[in-house]
């Protein structure tokens, strides 16, 4: 086997006529002056005098003729060019659509088996007939291309060639009848080769082409590890805070990618590794939103620090433009600590660096995080504490008057504001702190009794308490922040996990979702509203007084288009927001699968339909015709002169066992089709098995078929008609399997129904086949004429229609046992 994959070389048209066939005979010509093996599997002349030039001369694989519909067609023969194995093939027009039965759909495929024997291929396609274009080109010429080829098949290609041509030029080769016929050139002109449509479609030529030349390139950066940045494409890279700003930054990107043609926008989010950064999700999903509408693209990436974060992105995606928001933070810490936008510039290197200005970059409020999340009733008590505490603590020390208590007393003064700040958060502790201060200056430091400070010494170890005393309450408000966090994401990720975990068993449903909904944020009722041509209507619902309108619940979701989720209750908490979030995720995905399941049912029985339509028409055109010949050839020798009276004797008698095949293959059809619509409605009556089963087997002889039912059976509760159907169409089936052996028809009671069992010696069914022998249309190898295999399942539909159950069991010896369970009729009827 060859291991050598040949090369791709794609000549790419910007539109119909620009030479692309002509430059790719003019390559082959080219390497066969190099002495390279070159053959010419398929090329479309289209009639045009230079290129049938070009042509002459070249060996050529005669094409495969392929006959459809009662015309005659021609296609590449991939077999003779592989059986030829030369070192490089000519395939004109590779998005071309074979004739149906040839070797592959698309000539695609035979470009790929013939690399696949390791042959090179120098095929040609124009922009148009790429996927990812065809609506784009369909926008501008009006034309919609039918033959199309994938993209991933020309990108994978070695060498793209593009084939280019001025608009003016194309459309003046156009007018000297060196592309289309005479006739067609007015025509082609003013709709398709318009100047404007050339433009357009050169532009998409290029676009695409210079798409594949930055893959090439990033490819080239990375296998060389080349870190900086080569401004071949304009790329621009927004760094998305989570902040209120990023709608700013993103637009601001996105107008200024439009300046560029070809310019990408990409939006970067940093997440910090150590997990103590706590972005305002909501914005970051709305930013995200934004993006995609943009045009853009979205990234998350993970760093210790968010600079060399952004930065080392920008460098890997090439980037030659970021956008950075001003900082948000006040003057002294910018003072101190710089900024993210100085730490970017300064990092970015030959990347340029934009610094936008917004609304939040001045005079901005505390931000959301930089509350306090403990309850009111937490902070109450720790301002409470934050003013009483180190008064009473630093009384208690001050009753210690024979000792130095400064030590001791500045301690206990830390150890308050440490228990303020677990009390009641960051600002009562800082308070707590100056309070402390103070309570340490008048009591404990000389002149006593004074706020006055008499030493310098003193005065430093007031402030260092006073530093202390904030960082630690800093770090204990910051600690307890995090582990509230903590316990609220284990919570959310405890619930999201339950919603996949339900999601994926396939356990949930709309009813289910709505109780959960309720439970899960305490909601006085919950309810799922359908959109529809009257307005909203109830889906689901769980507590009482729902609302049945989405303006009628305190809080609102939308789960898609035409659903919604309405809560009625108390107000939900920000945090809340992304766990009902995705609560509604789980009942868009609970409403889709209800769809899929739907679809596949339908489906279901449509391809059931199809089934028995499939084999009813096989049925007609084998076994109904089979008795109809038989009559319609015996009425023909009836007709004939001469024919004796025996002949004639036994010619009816053909006509009339034909007919009456005819009548039980058309009573079988119309049953099973009354069984499939429901129309088959049983007269149930108790009944003796005596009047039924004689009636039933009474068209066999007694050697055939042994019927033992004793006087003792009790009475059914049946539609004796029906029944005798079900009982003579068993016998019938046993009689024609028993190979000769007579046939045993008995009954046995049991407490609560009464077997019919029809016992026969003949082969069996194996019991992986028993099921399948009820199903319509089913004879299991049996080869004789004169049933449509519909026996079994009209049977057993007729028994379930009245209340029993038919099933098969081996016959001890050998043989198939038909069991028969019919339903007992009440005591005192029997009586």
């Amino acid at each position: 086997m060859n291991e050598r994959r040949g090369r791709l070389t794609v000549y790419l048209g910007a539109a119909p006529g620009v030479g692309k066939t002509y430059a790719m005979l003019g390559e082959a010509r080219r390497r066969i002056d190099r002495g390279t093996d070159v053959v010419v599997g398929v090329v479309e002349t289209h009639g045009r005098q230079f290129t049938s030039e070009q042509l002459e001369g070249l060996e050529v694989v005669p094409r495969r003729e392929v006959a459809y519909r009662g015309t005659t067609f021609t296609e590449m023969d991939t077999e003779a060019i592989v059986a030829r194995h030369p070192a490089v093939v000519l395939v004109d027009e590779l998005a071309h659509t074979n004739v149906p039965g040839s070797r592959h759909e698309k000539r695609a495929a035979d470009v790929e088996e013939l690399r696949a024997a390791g042959i090179d291929v120098i095929t040609t396609v124009n922009i148009q007939h790429l996927e990812s274009l065809n609506d784009e080109v369909e926008r501008i010429t009006g034309v919609k291309q039918r033959e199309t080829v994938p993209d991933e098949v020309v990108r994978a290609a070695d060498q793209i060639q593009l084939v280019d041509m001025a608009p003016d030029a194309l459309r003046r080769r156009m007018a000297h009848g060196n592309i289309y016929k005479p006739e067609h050139i007015d025509a082609s002109l003013t709709s398709y080769f318009r100047v404007g449509n050339l433009t357009a479609l050169r532009e998409l030529a290029l676009l695409w082409l210079a798409d594949r030349v930055d893959d090439q390139l990033d490819d080239y950066r990375r296998a060389h590890r080349i870190q900086e940045t080569w401004p071949a494409k304009e790329r621009i890279v927004v760094a998305v805070t989570g902040g209120p700003e990023s709608e700013t930054l993103l637009r601001r990107g996105a107008r200024l990618a439009q300046r560029a043609a070809g310019a990408e926008l990409l939006a970067v989010h940093v997440l910090a590794s150590d997990g103590l950064a706590s972005p305002d999700e909501r914005r970051v999903d709305q930013a995200q939103k934004l993006v995609a509408a943009l045009g853009g693209t979205f990234h998350t990436v993970t760093g210790e620090d968010v600079s060399e974060a952004v930065v080392d992105f920008a460098r890997g995606v090439n980037a030659t433009m970021m956008i950075v928001g001003v900082s948000r933070h006040g003057r002294l810490r910018r003072l101190f600590m710089g900024t993210t936008g100085d730490q970017i510039a300064s990092l970015a290197g030959a990347i340029d660096v934009h610094l936008v200005t917004h609304d939040q970059a001045t005079g901005r409020l505390l931000s959301r995080p930089a509350l306090s999340p403990l309850s009111r009733r937490r902070q109450l008590v720790g301002w409470v504490l934050a003013f009483v505490l180190p008064f009473a603590l630093g009384g208690l020390l001050h009753a210690f008057e024979d000792t130095d208590t400064l030590s001791l007393a500045s301690l206990a003064l830390l150890a308050s504001s440490v228990f303020v700040a677990l009390i009641g958060g960051l600002f009562p502790a800082l308070t707590a702190a100056v309070v402390g201060f103070l309570t340490l200056n008048y009591w404990f430091t000389q002149p006593y009794s004074s706020f006055r400070i008499g030493e310098p010494r003193i005065l430093l170890v007031l402030v260092v308490y006073v530093a202390v005393a904030a960082a630690v309450a800093s770090l204990v408000d910051r600690a307890s922040r995090r582990a509230t966090e903590a316990v609220t994401a284990r919570t959310e990720a405890t619930t999201i996990a339950g919603l996949a975990r339900s999601v994926l068993t396939g356990q949930d449903t709309a009813d289910a979702i709505v109780e959960r909904v309720r439970e899960t944020f305490g909601q006085e009722a919950v309810s799922l509203l359908t959109r529809s041509a009257a307005g909203w209507e109830v889906t689901a619902a769980s507590g009482e007084h729902c609302a049945s309108h989405p303006d009628e619940g305190d809080t609102r979701v939308r789960v898609d288009d035409d659903h919604v989720l309405a809560l009625c209750g108390a107000p939900l908490r920000a945090t809340d927001q992304r766990v009902l979030d995705a609560f509604a995720l789980q009942t868009s995905l609970v409403l889709e699968y209800r769809r899929l399941r739907e679809r596949e049912l339908h489906a279901a029985t449509l391809e059931k339909a199809d089934a028995t339509s499939t084999a009813l028409l096989r049925a007609v055109s084998h076994d109904l015709r089979t008795p109809l010949a038989v009559m319609r050839t015996a009425v023909d020798g009836l007709l004939v002169d001469g024919v004796s009276a025996d002949d004639r004797a036994e010619l009816v008698r053909t006509v009339d066992a034909s007919a009456d095949q005819l009548e039980r293959l058309i009573d079988d059809l119309l049953d099973l089709s009354r069984l499939q619509t429901g129309l088959i409605r049983p007269h149930l009556a108790p009944r003796s098995l005596d009047e039924v089963l004689p009636l039933a087997v009474a068209g066999h002889d007694r050697d055939r078929v042994v019927l033992d039912v004793p006087e003792s059976t009790p009475f059914v509760l049946t539609d004796p008609g029906l029944l005798g159907r079900v009982v003579a169409n068993l016998v019938d089936n046993a009689v024609k399997h028993s190979r000769g052996v007579p046939v045993r028809v008995l009954a046995h009671a049991l407490p609560d129904t009464v077997d019919v069992i029809v016992v026969d010696q003949g082969p069996g069914v194996p019991e992986v086949q028993r099921e399948r022998m009820f199903e319509p249309f089913q004879r299991l190898g049996d080869t004789t004429t004169g049933g449509l295999g519909l026996g079994l399942a009209v049977a057993r539909g007729i028994t379930e229609a009245l209340g029993g159950t038919i099933s098969a069991e081996d016959t001890p010896g050998g043989g198939l046992t038909m069991v028969l369970s019919l339903p007992r009729a009440a005591e005192a009827v029997e009586a």
